[in-house]
This record gives C-alpha cells, structure tokens and sequence, in this order.
C-alpha cells in the first residue's frame, strides 16, 4: 500500500525525507525461497522412474507437509535436498547453491544446514542421549576433533538446554536403547537442533509413533517452527496431522506433483487423487 501514498505537499524536503523514512520502516522483506526444486526428476537403475519434471519453491519459516501413497516419491524429494541421492534431471536451489553441481566441500556446507530426522530415529544406541545430541555438531568439526569426541562447554552448554525444551533432561545419561520411541524421536529432534540448521527435514518422523507420542513430536516441531522461524518439510503418511500443523500441503502422485496449497482447500476429492483411490476406500472418508 504504500507505493500510492501521495507526497506531503507543503512541507520541506527535511519533513518528505522524513516521511519517506517511516515508509521505509514499515515495509517487510518479501520472504524469499530458500529451497527450489525446478524440473527435477530421479530415475533409479536407468528403469524405475520416482520423480518426473517436479517443481516447487520453500520459503523460509514455511512448514510444509508432502502426502502421497508409499512409492509416489515423497522420500525421494528429501533425499535429493541433501544428496543422498543424485537428482537425474533438473536444478535443486538451496540457500542459493545448485545442490547438484555442489563439489565434496560445498555438499558438506548444505548438510551442515539441513537436519535430517528419520523414521527409525538413526541414533548410536549404545551411546547417551547427550552424546548422541552432540554428534549434531560433528559437521562443524575438523575429522581429528571429532574422532576424538572433543566438544566445548558451550556446545554441551546448549546441548543441555536443547534437552531441557524437549523435556529430556532427566534421560540425558541413560543409553538410547533404554528410550521410548518418542523419546527417540525427540533425541532426534535435539541432534538435528545442535546443527544450527537452516532447514528440517522430516520423513516419516511419526510412523513408529502412537498417536499419543506423535502429537508430542508434532507439537514440539510445530513450536520449533514458529519461534525459530525454522523451515520444516515433512514426509507424512497421516493426512489428518497435515491437515492440522501444516501451512501448505504438497500432495504427490507416481512421481509427480497433483496438489500445492493451504489445507484448508485440500478436498476429499483431491486426496482421492492424491492417494489413487475411490470413495469409501480411505479412513479420512469415515464420519
């Protein structure tokens, strides 16, 4: 709105200069895209194709939910943000760097900047909570200092006070095999917090979760989003939690993109399309 305010007329340019300053003030910085994936597509053994021509942006601070049947590649689109998959085709832009064309030195900086929490949590189990938190900061160490497992007190410092959010303090000793999932998960949660990353990949982070643990997971990333300003991308299986905790909603189908927008314009015949399936056939169709 406040390209078509009119001049102050009849003051002095000291007063216009003044003006034009508090004009200033109130503007917000469009939000720019801090991941772009641009006619992407991933062709495993030359034969099976997971992704075809797909293309989408992320701004930062966006909280993101992608849906799909098993196999619609939505595992493949995160795996391809940090590399552990090579993209076939296309261009994946994050924080401004081609992931793609990203050399062994530039990749380690992107994974620096992007956490990663799994399914089946990925935690050493025989190693503590708060060791297996610290190992979040091993990429931003040199190979020896990070053999070795030398971390400073701030780093353990905060390492602590991450638990402490997460509300795992009093388990920060016990090995991780002595974990429930939740509590797992949300070690998980911790290690990907020690990164200091730009961007949170989740997939599948509730599907070894009760619908009780689930909503402990979902709440605290849901906080982590909003007072951070962190982005998060989720892999989800459970529409009824997209629907809830999402800003927008990226729905996929054998490989390819049906649906990009708010939930609330997600329809029950676009999550037919989405999952391939007639009425009746899924257990967001009952009530």
């Amino acid at each position: 709105m406040d390209m078509f305010l009119p001049p102050i007329r009849g003051t002095t340019p000291t007063v216009n200069k003044m003006a034009d300053k508090m004009v200033n003030k109130t503007r917000r910085p469009a939000p720019m895209p801090i991941l772009e994936f641009q006619n992407v597509s991933k062709i495993y053994n030359n034969t099976t194709t997971a992704l075809t021509d797909v293309s989408f942006s992320v701004d930062e601070g966006e909280f993101v939910s992608i849906i799909g049947p098993s196999g619609s590649g939505k595992s493949t689109i995160l795996r391809c943000v940090n590399r552990l998959v090579d993209a076939t085709r296309g261009e994946i832009i994050f924080d401004g760097h081609d992931i793609n064309r990203a050399n062994k030195k530039e990749l380690r900086q992107v994974r620096k900047k992007t956490g990663m929490i799994f399914q089946h949590y990925n935690l050493v189990d025989r190693l503590s909570v708060i060791e297996n938190v610290l190992h979040g900061r091993l990429g931003h160490k040199h190979t020896l200092t990070g053999v070795v497992g030398y971390y400073t007190e701030k780093e353990k410092e905060n390492a602590f006070q991450i638990l402490a959010k997460l509300g795992l303090t009093e388990q920060a000793y016990k090995r991780c095999d002595e974990l429930s999932g939740g509590q797992k998960q949300r070690v998980g949660i911790a290690r990907s917090l020690m990164q200091e990353p730009r961007l949170i990949l989740c997939d599948e982070p509730i599907a070894s979760l009760d619908p009780s643990a689930s909503k402990v997971i979902m709440d605290h990333l849901s906080v982590i989003n909003k007072n951070m300003n962190l982005t998060c991308i989720f892999n989800l299986h459970q529409v009824d939690v997209a629907l809830r905790y999402s800003k927008r909603i990226i729905g996929i189908t054998l490989g390819k993109i049906v649906y990009d927008g708010p939930p609330d314009q997600l329809g029950k015949e676009k999550i037919h399309e989405i999952y391939q399936s007639s009425e009746g056939e899924l257990i967001t169709d009952v009530g």
